[in-house]
């Protein structure tokens, strides 16, 4: 089960399914709820994302989420840690745990919402690729992240945004030590923020090990480093 990030669809886990052997490994990667095919008009929630995920997953599965989807990720494996048998995390957080950080995050969170909403994908595409976190992408990195992003409509990523963005989300700091299944942590060597986010997310986990910190990439690594996410899906 593979969750993608924010403005992402389940097609951003292409690169990575071709790697996977299907005989060992057979990938499912859902659009999440606000995003591609999964937008369905109604309000978005962890609550709900969760449930739904888990009601479309095996009984028994590996997990991996990059970026928003390794929150929801943290979310799914602490409700549900007997049906995960390996949690793989990808340049992602397990939240903000200062509540006036956290309040001034939502506040963000909400207006870019609104302006989200009153704009075109294309308005969106342009301000999301442009961020300094996506910064030193490939050509062909940010070609398949634009025509991601662009299966998607304004108001479900407005909807996702609201109610499963970083400001929405308690923190899970805490509770990280309870999720017991082996897991795996991977950021990108350009991506310094969530390089550190991975040290303390591995270190926070009982079965991680040492993060693995790909040279040479950014945050997007599911276009970026494919291999290096196949590899911790299948160790």
């Amino acid at each position: 089960m593979a969750l993608h990030g924010f403005a992402g669809t389940g097609r951003a886990w292409d690169g990575v399914g071709a790697l996977l052997d299907p005989r060992r490994v057979r990938l499912f990667a859902p659009d999440l709820p606000g995003h591609g095919r999964a937008w369905d008009g109604r309000s978005v929630t962890f609550e709900a994302t969760v449930a739904r995920v888990l009601d479309a997953a095996p009984e028994r599965f590996a997990l991996c989420g990059y970026s928003m989807g390794g929150r929801i990720a943290l979310h799914l494996a602490l409700r549900a840690p007997e049906r995960v048998t390996r949690l793989v995390l990808v340049a992602t957080t397990a939240g903000i745990e200062d509540g006036a950080e956290r309040a001034a995050r939502r506040t963000a969170d909400e207006a870019f919402a609104d302006e989200i909403e009153r704009g075109t994908i294309e308005a969106f595409v342009e301000r999301w690729s442009a961020q300094p976190l996506f910064a030193g992408d490939p050509p062909e990195a940010q070609a398949l992240w634009r025509a991601d992003m662009r299966r998607n409509d304004p108001a479900g990523l407005a909807a996702s945004l609201r109610g499963t963005g970083t400001g929405a989300m308690e923190s899970l700091w805490a509770r990280l030590p309870r999720l017991a299944m082996p897991a795996a942590v991977l950021a990108g060597a350009r991506d310094a923020k969530f390089a550190a986010l991975a040290e303390r997310l591995a270190a926070a986990l009982p079965d991680a090990g040492a993060p693995e910190i790909v040279p040479d990439a950014g945050h997007g690594l599911p276009r970026e480093a494919p291999e290096a996410i196949a590899a911790a899906l299948t160790p």
